[in-house]
């Protein structure tokens, strides 16, 4: 899973709270984290794939949107072979590891592994959070008609910018002086812990709130459109608002127990003594959020591309000929000349009502369509 205490595992003072759970059934905790990581690595894989009897599309470029979805997937998908390699390392080679608590020893190669396997997997899962968040930013920008496929440059160098600074600075942190240093203290753990949680709560707080007014943003469009709110509107505006609360159901469910655990091991490292029997239910609490840290983290992967995209099918085409993959859904175009079906038929519903041509309904039609696009559960 991805957790700053990957981080704390590599510290050999480790405090005692850390170690009530590296210590909890360690065997079995790196299992559930391969084998949740490797199905929702090989789920995820399979939905982005193109399916048979799924129609050749032309797109001239693909949209801000669709490529955001695709660069949060591929974070999920390095995340989890990051996950895999460092858990299937801590089972075949125990010897190897147990070299990450030698202070002073002359054998760099387990502490190397340790810092750099945490940091590849809690630096792709940061990317994550600040991509998710470029969506939300990006979504209530499209309806707006404040962004395009140029903003994605903007969006690259806020994302991995900040992804790598805050990652490399908590750790810096944590590590400073030494490796042997860490963990003497709160004022190493803390500035670590916050800025690994920083782009996670900014999740959590700020893309119901984007994703709420760009909800109220579609109303005013399609209402300003014809002056009336139709029942195949209001239907599209539901359509958009149920995706937008998908992705946040998924994200809360993958990531409350990451807080959960995080305060209850933080509580626990203020007393004295952990193993006093008052504090048992909190021990008991804190290893149980732990390993349904390590089944839900991984499989946030696989359950993004359901809320994204909708179940695509098992139906492989593995004939490579040239046609867009399922995620690009969506042409710079006009929603007349877009071939490609949205989640409620958005283009059909156009036509049949009111053919409007001016540039503003063209404007309208696309930011709407954009906002629905990549969805085949229809």
């Amino acid at each position: 899973m991805a957790s700053p205490r990957l981080e704390t595992y590599c510290c050999p003072n480790r405090d005692a709270a850390t170690q009530l759970v590296m210590n909890f059934q360690p065997e079995v905790f790196c299992g559930v984290c391969i084998g949740s990581a490797s199905i929702s690595l090989l789920l995820t894989i399979l939905q982005l794939l193109p399916k048979k009897g799924q129609s050749p599309r032309k797109m001239p470029k693909a949209s801000s949107s669709s490529t955001i979805l695709l660069l949060i997937s591929i974070c999920d998908i390095l995340g989890g072979l990051g996950m895999i390699f460092r858990s299937s390392v801590w089972l075949g080679f125990p010897g190897f590891i147990a070299n990450i608590s030698v202070v002073n020893g002359t054998d760099v190669w387990p502490s190397t592994f340790c810092v750099g396997s945490a940091m590849w997997i809690q630096l792709l899962y940061s990317a994550g959070f600040w991509w998710l968040f470029c969506y939300a930013v990006d979504s209530y920008l499209v309806v707006r008609r404040s962004a395009g496929l140029s903003t994605i440059v903007l969006y690259h160098m806020m994302t991995w910018g900040l992804a790598v600074m805050l990652c490399v600075e908590g750790i810096a942190l944590l590590y400073y002086p030494s490796l042997s240093s860490c963990e003497n203290g709160l004022e190493h753990a803390i500035p670590h812990y916050i800025t690994t949680y920083v782009p996670l709560l900014l999740v959590l707080v700020a893309n119901p709130i984007l994703f709420r007014r760009t909800v109220s943003a579609v109303a005013s469009l399609l209402k300003g459109r014809q002056g009336i709110y139709t029942e195949n509107e209001r239907r599209l505006g539901t359509e958009i608002q149920m995706r937008f609360f998908k992705i946040m159901l998924v994200f809360v469910i993958c990531w409350s127990s990451n807080i959960i655990n995080e305060t209850l091991l933080f509580y626990l490292e203020m007393q004295p003594d952990i193993n006093e029997m008052p504090l048992k239910n909190i021990r008991t609490a804190a290893l149980i959020t732990w390993i349904i840290m390590g089944v839900l983290n991984p499989m946030q992967g696989f359950l993004f591309t359901l809320a994204f995209y909708g179940w695509t099918g098992w139906r492989v085409d593995l004939k490579w000929r040239k046609r867009e993959i399922p995620w690009e859904s969506m042409s710079s175009s006009t929603v007349g000349e877009n071939a490609y079906p949205s989640p409620v038929n958005y283009q059909s519903n156009i036509h049949d009502s009111k053919k409007i041509s001016t540039t503003d309904s063209q404007q309208t039609d696309e930011a709407i369509s954009m906002l629905s696009e990549g969805n085949t559960s229809s």
